[in-house]
């Protein structure tokens, strides 16, 4: 087996970050963020990454709460990119279209290509009931969803998942299309799931499991959200699910992805599984 990868990048997924009591009947503890974000960091500042990835879900709630989360990121020494969550806009309404902008994001989704690789990160909250302003159409098409998966028996039509609209789903199609004839690989990011079926996935995961299965260059697609992680595979692409930071009092979840010519290596820590994913 190839010894050195072509590259290695760090994941969080849900620090979510705030000053509150613990929620025992969750078994989160929001306010220990801060604590397991910094050993986190030193974690990943012994390793040589490209960058390091947090899939949504930096804070619980509160505006303030960025204040005192994203300080702690200036101590990483590699680059840094976020996704948002659906609890990252649990913020007054005010803040709500300047949550990207607050933690530095070029857009709500955005990709960039590394030594053969394509990531495309997805903003998963676009059609939700809590991104948008009160009486913005998106919500009413969220509540639309989420009646319409309720009736046909689905158990993922809740009020804390979301969905891409059409516009970013017609822009994924044209990235994936475009890795394609690039040569490149490419590894989805987003806060929701979309396989294996849960609680927590996407409003809309059918029609998106339904794009990625005709692009066999897409050898993985990573998320938060379901902080008690998952796992799954279809049509030849992998489906992480990172466990979520915030859970317990006394064990963190991160890992370190190593990719390689024939496989990806994800390097558990804390609750976080080990994996060997090997490539097509």
């Amino acid at each position: 087996m190839q010894s050195a990868p072509l590259f290695r990048f760090g994941v969080i997924a849900d620090p979510q970050y705030a000053d509150l009591e613990p929620n025992l009947a969750l078994n989160r503890y929001p306010a220990d963020s801060l604590l397991k974000l910094r050993a986190a960091i030193d974690e990943f500042n012994r390793h040589d990454l490209a960058f390091v990835v947090t899939l949504g879900d930096i804070i619980d709630r509160e505006w303030k709460s960025f204040d005192a989360v994203l300080p702690v990121y200036e101590a990483l020494r590699h680059p840094r990119h976020f996704l948002l969550g659906n609890h990252d806009f649990v913020v007054g309404a005010e803040h709500l279209a300047t949550v990207p902008a607050r933690v530095g994001m070029p857009a709500a989704n955005y990709d960039f290509v590394l030594s053969g690789y394509r990531f495309i990160a997805l903003d998963g909250n676009e059609i939700s009931v809590f991104a948008s302003p009160e009486g913005d159409p998106r919500r009413q098409q969220a509540k639309d969803m989420m009646l319409a998966l309720e009736n046909a028996g689905a158990p993922n039509g809740q009020r804390w998942n979301g969905a891409i609209g059409d516009e970013q789903y017609d822009w994924l199609a044209a990235k994936l299309t475009a890795a394609k004839l690039a040569g490149e690989r490419v590894i989805v990011m987003n806060h929701y799931p979309v396989f294996p079926d849960d609680a927590h996935n996407a409003l809309n995961s059918d029609r998106m499991l339904a794009l990625l299965a005709e692009h066999d260059h897409v050898v993985a697609y990573l998320n938060g959200h379901n902080h008690a992680g998952n796992f799954g595979v279809s049509d030849g692409t992998y489906f992480v699910n990172f466990k979520g930071m915030v859970d317990t009092q006394d064990t963190s979840a991160y890992a370190i992805v190593s990719v390689y010519e024939d496989r990806l290596e994800i390097t558990g820590f804390g609750r976080e599984t080990d994996r060997t994913l090997m490539l097509r």
